[in-house]
């Protein structure tokens, strides 16, 4: 099986903590900060902890419709989080998985925000170097408004 994998770091002047806090209410701050890639997230089985199933309904922005994932691992007090797509047309017909793993990391006078996305192909048909750069934009915008969706709801988060 061939992977390819993309990396997302973003650095932040907010504590770890904090930014792990607003990023585990991705599933509603998301369509509310970027609609037009998130127009639902649903869980369909489970709480929100580990082995919890929940279904992406993408917006117009993206070339998929929809993506099935489960929650892989959560380590709140190592920040991360970790969530695998098994299911859906998010996986271009080419791929097993798509494996995402999260984590803050606290620095001096605030944070950066790590993930590592990797595409699990069936073959050796592998994602476009477009469609990665795409994604890659997209996972980075998307935490920037998350971001700021939490700084500008203090009282919440």
């Amino acid at each position: 099986m061939t992977s390819v994998s993309i990396q997302i770091e973003v650095p932040s002047a907010f504590p770890a903590d904090k930014v792990f806090k607003v990023l585990s209410d991705f599933d509603n701050i998301a369509p509310k900060v970027n609609p037009a890639v998130f127009k639902s997230i649903k869980t369909v089985e489970g709480n929100g902890g580990v082995g919890t199933i929940k279904i992406f309904t993408f917006g117009d922005a993206v070339p998929f419709t929809s993506g099935k994932y489960k929650v892989d691992a959560i380590d709140a007090g190592n920040f991360s989080y970790n969530y695998s797509f098994f299911e859906g047309d998010s996986l271009m017909g080419i791929l097993d998985s798509i494996n995402h793993h999260i984590k803050v990391i606290p620095t001096d006078g605030g944070s950066i925000f790590k993930q590592t996305v990797t595409y699990n192909c069936k073959g050796s048909d592998k994602p476009s170097e477009d469609i990665l750069k795409a994604e890659k934009e997209i996972y980075e915008k998307t935490y920037k408004a998350i971001e700021a969706y939490g700084a500008a709801h203090p009282e919440t988060y």
